[in-house]
């Protein structure tokens, strides 16, 4: 019996345990609730750590944003993979502003601030399922109501190309709101298109669709944004690309005018040489109208026909072109680009001896002839032509103050414009340098040997050693051809051969000489020396005129002297004669022989290769010593040696009184004669100044012979020239063509740019510290030079292409220049660390965003930018959206309209603060199009 009582107890237990199995256990999570629960998660951590910690947990900024972050998950539904966006701020700000340039496209949509976006990972990354859809936010919706989240949370719909989104936003425990968006991509409605269009549609969301809506007010929040750009380049009829331009000129038609359009640099200095591309390629002008009540679509109709001056606020964005990425990679055209080249061929200038035989077809390499063909010789011949032109070179124009420090020829001169000719000459290539710098020199041969003046040489008889020997040699050269020249008209006027070389006369003009052409008027002072450019004020001393001195005369004074005197400039100031009662005449005297730097280098080394250095450089200067005294003792007849000292070297005449100020002619005979006594050195026995005083015949300066002989020094320069190795012209070549290339940049008008103007004084001291080497003239093959010369290059590229911008920026604003400034500055910021490493290749993806603001009296030459369209620009449309800006339409309005509801009668708004916040919109609407799309977005709020 026990027995069966126990059996029947288990098989009882048994069938309890089988209606136990087949009870649901909601208390276990389903997929669905564990896939919220996981949602939940993720928001509650990032509700806990806030926008500090997300952003120091790796949160990404989003594209151009300057504030906006995005932190992302990954999240798993039955056999889908999902991932989940929070997209937050670092600081919170409050309120949106409708129009912030930066604003995520929900953000502007939608008004929201911080936003979760949830969507699929898949190719479209869009749910096309709306059950899914929905199902989606509704998982997100009560994960943020579990975590008291006010987040909104959005899902993408449809087809990616609508760019729609489904939304909600839980704004307390009564209240929500509910966000879509849609697009539409072609054959939007005419209605559609206008403001009164635009303006019904919001009104139907809730008001009765039977209503005739221009009859009934609806007071409605409108504010409206009008995005104008001007025209581009490519459909503008009147403009041509500067590309085309440049490549011509690289060819080595210098010469040559290709362009028979417009260009944005003509009248820039750099236009000479090249056509540089527009750093500006447009601008967009953003109109705003503030918040504004309409009550009616016929103000809608009034608001389109007004004028974008109406608005209350305007914005200038500039548009660069893509040239920033070419300057940073080295590949647009300019001096930096052809300055690179002109580097390539010094490097291997080194490769021969002379010259010739880099032009000569045997001596050539393969490689060389290959890359580097010399253009024909019609181009040569223009080329010559523009460089020996006879016309006068403006020397008196303003060179920067740091010029001077790079050793080279001045902008003007003939042998810089020989090397901005070379660097658009064949690629700037060693082959086609050594032909030009050959038929180069047979041109100056020419001049030489025709006596043609040198042309872009100054006019003066000086040398300047600060600038490179090739130009200190062409100056020698045009002076030898000026003596020359004055040496044949003396001879012509000599022999009255006026009649038979009437040509020559012609070509010379009226030029009034002056007899005494290489006189130098003396001052009393060794050191005091002047040049015969200045003779005319000099000539009046103690009441004797230069015409007085110029002829034979016999002395004035007392105790005047049947003896003739020659030459005389004036008295010596106040200074009498040592061994006759007469003041002391100065002499006109012979300049002194001009000297190159090599020739001055020669002397001092001679100088130093002996020890008594006074008595070598005395014999160094015999000619000139002698000359002067020569021309002392005709202007004095009764001097003696003593008397010359006292005048040519004062420091070697010691005087018993405490200064020799001079005796008048008035003063009594007992302060005569001047006492005194020569200096150690000038009354030794067999002093060299005294035996060349004994040797030397009273003449005047202009009998003597020339100090300087100009065939000799002239041929000694067309020596020099035509015997130079290549990698010495090279050297030379390259300090001048960085100095002419900033000196031609420098004549740039870019208004008061200061950022400018900095950069150029800094471009001037690189130079000048990294070209220094090349003025040793000790360059080898592998030196490290080269490497510092290309980085030169980039940095010159860089300011090259910020000068083209300023000048750009400042021809359109030059009535604006508050604009000009500010434009220019914010760019200046934003491309300058964008630079990188010198040899590094930087993409710049990012673009400038920074806008203008636009005063009142600013906004005629803004809206001049934007010059009334041809018929035949194309992107014209056939319909109209009004508001018209000389002609051109808004490629974009975007419009926003809202509404506040009264909400204090509902009965669960009583407790709820949010109900009397105005800030949130019952109804709002954001419209973005043109003629060809529409987007728009609709958020409703509601008390389900």
């Amino acid at each position: 019996m026990a027995t069966s009582k126990m059996m029947d107890l288990d098989a009882e237990d048994e069938a309890e345990g089988e209606e136990l199995e087949l009870f649901d256990d909601f208390t276990l999570a389903s997929s669905w609730e564990r896939f919220i629960s996981e949602i939940e998660a993720v928001c509650r951590l990032w509700l806990a750590d806030g926008p500090k910690n997300l952003l120091e947990k790796g949160s990404v900024r989003v594209g151009a944003s300057k504030n906006l972050y995005k932190a992302k998950n990954e999240l798993k539904y039955n056999t889908k993979s999902y991932f989940m966006e929070y997209y937050f701020q670092d600081e919170d700000n409050g309120k949106i502003m409708n129009w912030d340039g930066c604003l995520h496209e929900l953000q502007l949509s939608f008004g929201v601030n911080e936003f979760l976006v949830i969507a699929p990972q898949s190719a479209s990354g869009v749910v096309l399922d709306s059950p899914e859809a929905s199902k989606l936010l509704s998982a997100v919706a009560i994960a943020l109501s579990n975590c008291s989240s006010l987040w909104p949370a959005f899902v993408p719909v449809h087809d990616p190309s609508r760019k729609a989104y489904i939304g909600i936003q839980n704004k307390g425990t009564v209240f929500t709101r509910r966000f879509e968006s849609d697009h539409i991509g072609s054959q939007v409605p005419v209605k559609l298109m206008h403001l009164e269009g635009l303006y019904e549609l919001f009104v139907s969301k809730f008001a009765f669709s039977m209503l005739d809506f221009s009859m009934h007010l609806f007071k409605v929040q409108f504010t409206m944004k009008l995005t104008y750009k001007t025209l581009l380049p490519n459909d503008d009829d009147d403009y041509m690309q500067g590309a085309d331009g440049g490549n011509s000129e690289i060819s080595g038609d210098v010469g040559a005018d290709h362009r028979h359009k417009t260009q944005w640099d003509d009248g820039c200095p750099w236009s000479e040489w090249y056509s540089a591309e527009d750093p500006i390629k447009g601008f967009e002008l953003i109109t705003i109208w503030m918040e504004k009540t309409i009550e009616s679509s016929l103000e809608m109709a009034e608001v389109e026909n007004s004028s974008p001056h109406e608005a209350q606020s305007w914005l200038l964005l500039p548009k660069f072109s893509e040239v920033l990425n070419a300057n940073l990679k080295g590949t647009s055209i300019g001096f930096a680009s052809q300055l690179t080249l002109l580097v390539d061929a010094l490097e291997m200038s080194f490769e021969a001896k002379f010259l010739e035989d880099f032009v000569s077809v045997e001596s050539s390499s393969d490689n060389m002839k290959s890359s580097a063909a010399i253009p024909p010789p019609s181009v040569v011949d223009r080329v010559l032509k523009e460089l020996f032109h006879e016309e006068a070179p403006d020397f008196a124009k303003d060179e920067h103050r740091s010029s001077r420090a790079i050793k080279g020829a001045p902008f003007e001169s003939l042998f810089a414009q020989f090397c901005l000719h070379s660097l658009w000459f064949g690629n700037c290539s060693i082959r086609a340098i050594a032909m030009l710098w050959i038929e180069f020199v047979r041109e100056v041969r020419w001049c030489w040997e025709e006596s043609q003046p040198l042309p872009k040489m100054p006019a003066h008889y000086r040398i300047d050693l600060s600038t490179c020997l090739i130009n200190q040699k062409l100056q020698m050269l045009a002076i030898c051809i000026e003596k020359k020249r004055e040496a044949n008209q003396e001879f012509y006027d000599a022999t009255d051969g006026k009649d038979d070389i009437s040509g020559h006369s012609d070509m010379e003009g009226s030029r009034v000489k002056e007899d005494l052409l290489y006189l130098r008027l003396p001052t009393g002072n060794l050191n005091e020396k002047i040049d015969s450019s200045s003779r005319p004020e000099r000539l009046q001393e103690a009441g004797e005129t230069g015409d007085k001195a110029k002829n034979p005369t016999t002395s004035a004074g007392p105790g005047a002297s049947d003896c003739i005197r020659e030459g005389s400039a004036g008295f010596a100031g106040s200074m009498m004669l040592l061994n006759s009662y007469q003041r002391m005449h100065a002499p006109f005297t012979q300049d002194a022989p001009l000297m190159t730097e090599d020739m001055h280098e020669e002397r001092l080394h001679a100088v130093e290769a002996f020890s008594d250095s006074f008595s070598f450089s005395a014999q160094l200067e015999r000619e000139i010593l002698a000359s002067d005294m020569s021309a002392f003792k005709a202007a004095n007849p009764e001097a003696v040696f003593e008397d010359f000292i006292r005048w040519h070297s004062p420091g070697d005449w010691e005087s018993d009184h405490s200064e020799e100020i001079g005796v008048s002619a008035t003063q009594p005979k007992d302060s005569w004669p001047p006492r005194g006594r020569l200096s150690k050195r000038m009354s030794e026995h067999g002093n060299f100044w005294r035996k060349l005083w004994d040797d030397a015949p009273a003449l005047p300066a202009s009998d003597q012979k020339p100090l300087l002989d100009p065939n000799q020094e002239g041929e000694k320069v067309l020596h020099y020239l035509e015997t130079l190795r290549p990698h010495q012209l090279l050297e030379q070549m390259v300090c001048t063509a960085f100095r002419a290339s900033a000196d031609t940049l420098n004549q740039t008008t870019y208004g008061d740019l200061n950022e400018m103007r900095n950069k150029l004084d800094q471009l001037y001291l690189t130079m000048a510290s990294m070209l220094r080497p090349l003025q040793a003239n000790q360059l080898s093959y592998d030196s490290e030079i080269f490497q510092d010369l290309k980085r030169l290059c980039v940095i010159f590229g860089r300011v090259e292409y910020i000068l083209h911008l300023a000048a750009s920026v400042h021809r359109r604003f030059v009535k604006a220049p508050r604009l000009s400034r500010a434009i220019f500055s914010d760019y200046h910021k934003f491309y300058r660390p964008r630079m990188g490493n010198e040899f590094v290749e930087v993409e710049v993806h990012e673009e400038f965003e920074q806008k203008q603001f636009v005063k009142l009296n600013e906004r005629c030459v803004v809206a001049d930018l934007f010059t009334p369209p041809n018929a035949n620009q194309s992107w014209r449309k056939v319909l109209s959206m009004g508001n018209l800006l000389n002609g051109h339409e808004p490629v974009v309005r975007e419009v926003m309209f809202s509404m506040h509801d009264n909400v204090d009668g509902n009965h669960y708004a009583a407790s709820i603060p949010w109900c009397t916040s105005k800030e949130d919109a019952t109804y709002r609407m954001y419209i973005c199009g043109t003629s060809n799309d529409l987007h728009v977005a609709l958020s409703v709020v509601s008390c389900d």
